[in-house]
C-alpha cells in the first residue's frame, strides 16, 4: 500500500494543463450533498474531466444507485488544518509516536497539504445513494478515520458486512471503468491527474498541480 506521505508520490513531477474548474451544482446529472459545503463553495467544484468522468461512472451502476458527491476540491489552507488538526489528535492518543510516525499515520487519513490530491481540483469524496439520496451501507461514513473504524476504511477492509462489501465493490468497477483511482485507505476517496494518480497509473506526470 502506497500512502501519500510516501517519498515517491513527492517526487512525481507536477504540472498542470490548464483543465478548468466546473461548479458540480451545475451539472444536473450529479448529485451533490451538503455536509462538507463552506461558504465559497469550494466544495462543489472538481476539474471539468474530473466531471465528465464522474458523469460516464454514474451510467455504468446498476439501476436505482447513483453517486453521491460529498466534496471536491479543497483549498491548501483548509488542508493544512485538517491535516495538523488529526495530527494533533493521533499525538494525543499516542505521546510515544515520534514525528515520522505521525506523518505517516496521519497520511492515511489526510493527505500532506505539499500532495494533498484535493487541492488539485482532481479529487473526489463520494459514496452510493439511492435516487431519493439515501445512502447506502459502505461499512463505515465518509470520512471515518482508521482509528474510529479500526480500519475498516481501508477499501479493502474485511471487518465490514457482505452487503457493504458488495456496494464497495459497484463504486470501484463503476470508478475505475473510468480512469479514477482510490487512496487504499479511504474507500470514498478518488482521484484523477494529481501526483497520485499518476504515480499509481505511470503517467509520468500530474495532469493538475495545486491550485
Amino acid at each position: 500500500m502506497i500512502l501519500l506521505s510516501d517519498p515517491r508520490v513527492a517526487a512525481v513531477p507536477s504540472r498542470d494543463d490548464g483543465d478548468r474548474l466546473v461548479d458540480l451544482r451545475d451539472v444536473p446529472e450529479l448529485r451533490l450533498d451538503g455536509r462538507a459545503a463552506d461558504p465559497a463553495g469550494a466544495y462543489a467544484r472538481l476539474r471539468s474531466e474530473v466531471a465528465s468522468r464522474l458523469v460516464d461512472a454514474q451510467s455504468k451502476l446498476p439501476d436505482g444507485v447513483r453517486l453521491l458527491v460529498v466534496e471536491g476540491y479543497r483549498p491548501r489552507a483548509a488542508q493544512q488544518a485538517i491535516f495538523t488538526g488529526y495530527q494533533e489528535e493521533l499525538r494525543r492518543l499516542h505521546p510515544s509516536w515520534g514525528e515520522a510516525r505521525l506523518r505517516v499515520e496521519a497520511s492515511k487519513f489526510v493527505s500532506p497539504v505539499e500532495v494533498a490530491p484535493h487541492s488539485t481540483g482532481g479529487a473526489v469524496d463520494l459514496t452510493l445513494c439511492t435516487p431519493e439520496g439515501i445512502e447506502l451501507d459502505m461499512g463505515t461514513p465518509v470520512d471515518a478515520t482508521p482509528v474510529e473504524s479500526d480500519d475498516a476504511c481501508f477499501t479493502g477492509a474485511r471487518n465490514i458486512s457482505a452487503a457493504a462489501g458488495e456496494n464497495r465493490r459497484v463504486l470501484i468497477d463503476a470508478l475505475t471503468a473510468v480512469g479514477l483511482v482510490n487512496y487504499p485507505t479511504e474507500w470514498w476517496h478518488w482521484s484523477y491527474g494529481d501526483r497520485y494518480w499518476a504515480l499509481t497509473t505511470g503517467a509520468g506526470q500530474t495532469r493538475y498541480g495545486p491550485l
